[in-house]
């Protein structure tokens, strides 16, 4: 295979218009033709897509208005013959459905019928639910998708109190339930905005998921009457509403509390981290081919094209690290003053940890965690670059080089279970300080370093639309070697991931969902068009005359 170099430098704010639209000759191939697992085919025979236009996917001959010619409830093995484990993945995920009104809404966190606290594990995540809505719609199963989204919509309008502070009404749920009432026999939904969750944070999350499964379920079934609908297009708009309003930020990043995503416990990723930047910039973008360029719709394509154009850049140059920036970072010097400053964040060089000299490799980078003044979280976070990749947040460049990154700490960052959630785990002191002695974030657990399978997906993603397809295939089998025989966990433990995880639940539906959609997507590479986005053009900011202009 042949090998990019990881150096990436740094663009110029007048280079980036040039450059984006450069990019877009590195698109990858997708496949036409179904059935075929991924060892049969080379990546340069599958079909080529010239844009990732919303409306030109619909047409696609890959993505025809009924979904694929047959479903995967029996997958194909890598070797030929069917897996065990599929049937039995989906033999789980169904146990998992949960049904309003006669009708399937979504899929419960977990089955765990060992464990005595059910605490909210019987309820509808939305962050949850969308690798089971990806496995759902692979299989041709689109009504329990398009209801979910129907019905969390409809929840947004929900009164949402914390206390006696009321929340934006863009803010989408982080979970919901059904309440049955016997005595009466009706059935109610109930939403939680995060007045119930542990520390009482309102999910960030939720809403960047709810609009890419919408596109994913565009692009999937052909059906744009759903996201053309008024309901989808002004819910799109509230969530829109609360990431781009003016305020005093001078970033176009997102401000956000700890515990405010997957990492809903405090884990010090407070301030601008990278799962949320990356969702954020993969919703922009999605929102963009949904949104009606009419009403309100146009002002907010407007605001989509400005902030993305800004995020961009932004992203690329101040959240990258590899070893050449690394090395830069290491000889800064601080207290610079003006726009001419080299040392934009004025970060303190004596603040890089000593682990990241050891663990960055001379080919391979990745996005930090964090970036804010005086502050860069060296850690490595899983599904913020994993996300870059899919959304084309990074550069093809960039791509390869965390690509690489996973292939040179193969043993870190994957072990003997993917994947882990972040790298390094945090001890000690540290940990005492940024988690305040939490007893579930211990190090090397749970979000602390430890392994969760539902990541698998998102790696196998990251690995099709890189040209890494063995990788992902790696992954998988490893995955395969453990989860049915350790009950489907929750996360495991331990450096290697090695045990299962202390406070794990078992028949955790995401990691059902996210090994069956990781083996379909390298079984078909063709459907992770339904999640990836290419490099596109990106629209440029208006420009509006000033009143002395006609003067």
């Amino acid at each position: 295979m042949k090998r990019v170099s990881s150096h990436v430098s740094l663009a110029s704010e007048a280079e980036i218009n040039l450059d984006l639209s450069r990019l877009i000759i590195d698109k990858p191939r997708f496949a036409l033709e179904r059935k075929r697992s991924f060892d049969e085919q080379s990546w340069s025979e599958l079909s080529h897509r010239q844009n990732d236009g919303f409306d030109s996917v619909l047409q696609s001959p890959a993505f025809p208005s009924g979904g694929f010619d047959s479903p995967f409830s029996v997958a194909t093995h890598f070797g030929g013959g069917p897996h065990p484990l599929v049937n039995e993945a989906w033999e789980a995920l169904r146990k998992s459905v949960v049904y309003f009104r006669g009708q399937p809404v979504g899929t419960i966190a977990a089955l765990d019928h060992a464990s005595e606290e059910v605490l909210n594990y019987d309820q509808v995540f939305v962050r949850d639910f969308v690798p089971s809505a990806l496995a759902f719609l692979m299989n041709n199963e689109t009504d329990i998708v398009k209801n979910f989204l129907l019905k969390t919509l409809h929840l947004q309008s929900s009164e949402k109190m914390v206390d006696r502070f009321k929340l934006g009404a863009g803010a989408m749920p982080a979970s919901f339930k059904v309440d049955r009432n016997k005595n009466r026999n009706t059935e109610t939904l109930v939403a939680d905005f995060g007045e119930s969750a542990i520390g009482r944070v309102a999910p960030v999350d939720s809403g960047f998921w709810w609009i890419i499964l919408l596109r994913a379920y565009t692009k999937y079934t052909g059906d744009v009457s759903l996201a053309e609908s008024p309901d989808c297009q002004k819910c799109m708009r509230l969530i829109l509403n609360l990431c781009l309003s003016e305020g005093f930020d001078t970033f176009p990043t997102l401000l956000c509390t700890d515990g405010c995503s997957m990492i809903d416990r405090r884990m010090g990723i407070y301030g601008y981290p990278i799962e949320i930047q990356a969702l954020f910039y993969m919703a922009l973008r999605c929102a963009l081919q949904m949104l009606k360029p009419e009403g309100e719709g146009k002002e907010f394509i407007e605001k989509i094209g400005q902030r993305l154009h800004a995020l961009t850049y932004h992203m690329r140059n101040y959240f990258w690290l590899d070893f050449h920036q690394l090395n830069n970072i290491y000889r800064y010097k601080t207290e610079e003053y003006s726009h001419t400053a080299v040392n934009k964040f004025n970060v303190i060089p004596d603040s890089i940890p000593d682990w990241v000299f050891d663990f960055m490799p001379c080919r391979g980078g990745y996005f930090l965690g964090n970036v804010s003044p005086a502050m860069m979280d060296f850690r490595w976070f899983a599904l913020g670059n994993c996300i870059a990749i899919v959304s084309s947040l990074a550069t093809p460049e960039q791509s390869v080089a965390i690509m690489d990154l996973i292939e040179e700490r193969w043993d870190e960052l994957v072990g003997e279970m993917p994947l882990k959630i972040c790298y390094p785990a945090i001890e000690n002191h540290e940990w005492r300080i940024i988690t305040g002695c939490d007893p579930k974030n211990t190090r090397w657990s749970y979000h602390n370093g430890g392994s969760w399978p539902v990541l698998l997906w998102l790696l196998t993603a990251a690995c099709i639309k890189t040209g890494r397809p063995q990788m992902a295939k790696r992954a998988i089998e490893l995955a395969e070697s453990r989860l049915l025989k350790d009950g489907w966990p929750e996360y495991y433990d331990g450096k290697l991931g090695r045990f299962v995880g202390k406070q794990a639940r078992k028949f955790q539906t995401w990691s059902i969902a996210g090994y069956l959609v990781a083996r379909m997507m390298l079984e078909d590479p063709s459907t992770l068009m339904m999640i990836s986005m290419e490099e596109d053009r990106p629209v440029k900011p208006t420009m509006r005359r000033s009143a002395s202009w006609n003067a």
